[in-house]
C-alpha cells in the first residue's frame, strides 16, 4: 500500500503549530496565487504522510486557496524520537491536531472563510474540535472511522484480518504499530492503531463516559455544508462508512456522491487514488467548483443525504 506521487516534489513554506497540549506539529503553508479565495486545511488519512497532498496542496494554490498541510502526531513531521509509550490517540488528532491547524488558519488571515479537504479519518477528525463551527465548507473523500462492518463485503474478511487482528498484536508486540516496514502505511501510536482494531459502531463509546454528550455536542456544531465523495471501488469508505459518519453533522447540509472509476476512464480508484496527480486534469479541477462555488459537479452521479 505504499503511495508514490510524481519524481517532482512541490514545495511550500515549512511551519510548526503549536498545539493546546503542548505537543508541536510539522506542517506546509501553501500561499495563494494572487488574492486569497478562502483558507483550506487539508486533513490526511490515517498513516499517510502529508506530503502525499502536496501535489493537490500546490494545485489549490494555483488556484486562490490558501493551503495548510500538516502531519498529525506521531506522523512524519510531527512524530516524536519513539513512538513508544508516547500516549497518543486517534482522537488527539482531532481535538488537538486539527484544533490547532484550524486556530493557526484562522489566526493567519481572520477574516478569510475556512475550508476543509479532508481524507478518509480527516473527514471525521473536523467534529471533535471545539472550534470547528467555525468552519465554512468541507469536501470529503472516503470519509470514516474504520468500523469493520461498513468494509466493502467482498474484503471485509481480509481487512479485518490485517486491522483488527495483526495490527493489535503487533501494536502490543512493538509497543507501537510498524506499519512501514509491513509496507502498508506508516508507523502507529499504540493509541492510535488500539483505537483503530477495536473501535464499534457508535464513535462516541471509545470516549469516557461523561465526554460522549459532550462529543456528540461538537459536531453537531458543525453547520458547514459537507460533499462527501465515495468512490465505488472503495473497500475500506464505503457508503455505508460514510453514511455512518455523516450521521454525526446533525447541523451540517450533507450530501453523499458516489463516483465511478468510469467517470475519470479508470478501471479503479480505491481508497487513495483520487489524490495522485493523475487526477489533476479530471477530480482535482472539479473539486474547485465545490470550493469556490459550492456547487456540486458531479450532481449526475448517485446523490442521497443519509
Amino acid at each position: 500500500m505504499a503511495l508514490t506521487q510524481d519524481k517532482r516534489r512541490p514545495t511550500g513554506e515549512q511551519v510548526t503549530i503549536t498545539c493546546l497540549d503542548g505537543i508541536v506539529l510539522g506542517g506546509h503553508i501553501w500561499p495563494a496565487s494572487g488574492p486569497p479565495l478562502a483558507s483550506v486545511i487539508i486533513n490526511p488519512a490515517t498513516g499517510v504522510l502529508a506530503r502525499y497532498y502536496h501535489y493537490y496542496a500546490e494545485f489549490l494554490a494555483s488556484h486562490g486557496f490558501d493551503v495548510l498541510t500538516y502531519d498529525y502526531r506521531g506522523i512524519g513531521l510531527s512524530r516524536p524520537t519513539s513512538l513508544k509509550g508516547c500516549g497518543f490517540r486517534w482522537r488527539d488528532w482531532g481535538e488537538q491536531d486539527f484544533d490547532a491547524a484550524l486556530r493557526f488558519m484562522h489566526d493567519r488571515r481572520p477574516d478569510q472563510p475556512l475550508q476543509v479537504v479532508g481524507h478518509s479519518i480527516g473527514g471525521y477528525l473536523p467534529g471533535l474540535s471545539p472550534n470547528a463551527a467555525r468552519i465554512e465548507r468541507m469536501l470529503t473523500v472516503g470519509a470514516q472511522y474504520a468500523y469493520w462492518r461498513d468494509y466493502a463485503p467482498e474484503h471485509r474478511a481480509r481487512l479485518f484480518f490485517r486491522w483488527h487482528v495483526v495490527m493489535p498484536v503487533l501494536t502490543a508486540a512493538f509497543g507501537y504499530f510498524p506499519g512501514k516496514r509491513l509496507g502498508w502505511l506508516e508507523d502507529l501510536p499504540a493509541g492510535v492503531a488500539n483505537e483503530w482494531s477495536f473501535r464499534g459502531a457508535r464513535m462516541e463509546m471509545t470516549h469516557p463516559a461523561g465526554e460522549r454528550e459532550a462529543v456528540l455536542a461538537r459536531f453537531a456544531a458543525v453547520t458547514a455544508p459537507i460533499l462527501a465523495i465515495a468512490v465505488a471501488d472503495d473497500d475500506i469508505g464505503s457508503v455505508a462508512a460514510i453514511r455512518r459518519t455523516l450521521a454525526y453533522y446533525t447541523g451540517a447540509e450533507r450530501t453523499v456522491t458516489v463516483l465511478e472509476p468510469a467517470v475519470y476512464r479508470h478501471s479503479r480508484i480505491g481508497h487513495f487514488g483520487l489524490f495522485h496527480a493523475r487526477h489533476r486534469d479530471g477530480f482535482w479541477t472539479d473539486t474547485l467548483r465545490w470550493l469556490k462555488e459550492r456547487v456540486n459537479p458531479w450532481g449526475d452521479q448517485p446523490s442521497r443525504l443519509p
